[in-house]
């Protein structure tokens, strides 16, 4: 069984821009319009999730046992 890669964060962004350029075309009707706005609020949630994944790793404990930013 293969694992499927994750597109990267600039992949995602990309992906994203390409939706919202769609979106403000005005070309879409109404069902098209609603299924960009839904594929590109997953997008974003993805990109959301990866950052905060990012920020968590980059905190460090100190020798009080305190988080601090690395």
């Amino acid at each position: 069984m293969s694992e499927e890669k994750k597109p990267s964060l600039e992949e995602t962004f990309a992906e994203i821009e390409t939706i919202i350029e769609k979106l403000e075309s005005g070309e879409l009707d109404l069902d098209e319009s609603f299924a960009f706005y839904e594929t590109g609020m997953k997008k974003l949630k993805h990109c959301n999730e990866e950052i905060d994944r990012v920020e968590k790793k980059m905190l460090c404990l100190n020798e009080q046992g305190e988080l601090e930013e690395f």
